[in-house]
């Protein structure tokens, strides 16, 4: 017999492409083991609103190529209290709602690790672009944010080439440089600055004059935000080598689109893994992807552990930019 009957889902914090595609792996899986299945809109301030709606098929239909959640998404500064926290628990239980599957990054898991803390059966699944959650290879949003970085830098090459000029990238990633490190492999960057590794801004400057000296036509540099602002970073490579590399700003253009096929798969994968989970009775868990197999780690581990960076494809990045 299911450990549950009634479960809902909900997404927070920044929104990531995929969401939805996750929403709907929740849904219909929900709905194929015989569950009746809740969406909570935005957030943990819409469970503390009592914002919930039944879901069945149709309330998923044509969503899994679409960008942002249904469900929509809101920071709740009253759920980071304990007396927020324990009130959303009880919203759950006035419904019956004997799981929740979240949706979301770091944040939202803290919320998760709270409510399964409280008694609540929890389920985390990994929707953030930055991809800055352990214990699993890939989030949800990751690879799509990708994408969309390296067709911006291939446009901007061609200009900058036209030009003979340098361009300064600035991408998000607050305390993870991945989508810095794998846009700017899969670009062919000539330099990626990201929070996790120091860098010398002298010996940048110095080899992209050297660069342009040498015949080199144009040079791209990827910037994640943990690192400074890309007008900093420009301002600083052109005091040390007299160049002066235009500046884009990607910003909020690499949360939006469709989602990726990789991202549609990866969240469906999770989506129904989630619930398989929380019928077997399984509780307080994270869900991930590890090498290709699906994966669970206790979410008070995953909220207490600091993602890494991947030295080995970093230091491939640096032996190819030269």
């Amino acid at each position: 017999m299911s450990a549950v009957k009634k479960i809902a889902v909900l997404t927070s914090g920044g929104d990531s492409q995929g969401m939805n595609a996750a929403v709907r792996a929740v849904v219909r899986s929900g709905l194929y083991r015989g569950l009746e299945v809740f969406g909570i809109q935005r957030g943990y301030q819409g469970l503390l609103n009592e914002d919930l709606r039944p879901m069945d098929l149709r309330s998923v239909g044509d969503i899994i190529q679409r960008g942002g959640t249904i469900l929509q998404t809101a920071r709740c500064k009253e759920f980071m209290t304990s007396e927020g926290q324990q009130r959303g628990a009880d919203v759950l239980r006035k419904y019956g709602i004997d799981g929740l599957v979240v949706i979301g990054g770091d944040g939202s898991y803290q919320g998760a690790n709270k409510l399964s803390k409280l008694g609540i059966k929890t389920m985390g699944l990994p929707g953030t672009i930055d991809n800055d959650i352990p214990f699993t290879d890939f989030t949800i949003g990751f690879d799509t944010a990708v994408s969309i970085v390296v067709d911006a830098i291939n446009k901007l090459r061609d200009t900058m080439t036209s030009h003979e000029r340098s361009s300064v990238v600035e991408v998000m990633g607050r305390h993870c440089g991945d989508i810095a490190l794998y846009a700017g492999l899969a670009s062919g960057a000539e330099s990626i600055l990201v929070p996790e590794v120091p860098f010398d801004i002298r010996e940048i400057s110095r080899r992209m004059k050297e660069n342009f000296q040498n015949g080199k036509r144009h040079s791209i540099i990827i910037v994640a935000e943990g690192v400074g602002r890309g007008e900093d970073i420009a301002r600083e490579i052109t005091e040390h080598s007299g160049i002066e590399p235009r500046v884009t700003v990607l910003g909020h253009i690499q949360r939006g689109g469709t989602p990726t096929h990789n991202d549609r798969i990866l969240a469906s994968r999770l989506g129904d893994f989630a619930v398989q989970r929380l019928v077997e009775g399984d509780s307080g868990k994270a869900c991930g992807i590890i090498k290709g197999e699906l994966v669970t780690t206790d979410i008070e581990k995953v909220v207490s552990t600091k993602k890494t960076i991947d030295m080995e494809l970093y230091n491939l990045a640096l032996r190819l930019a030269q």
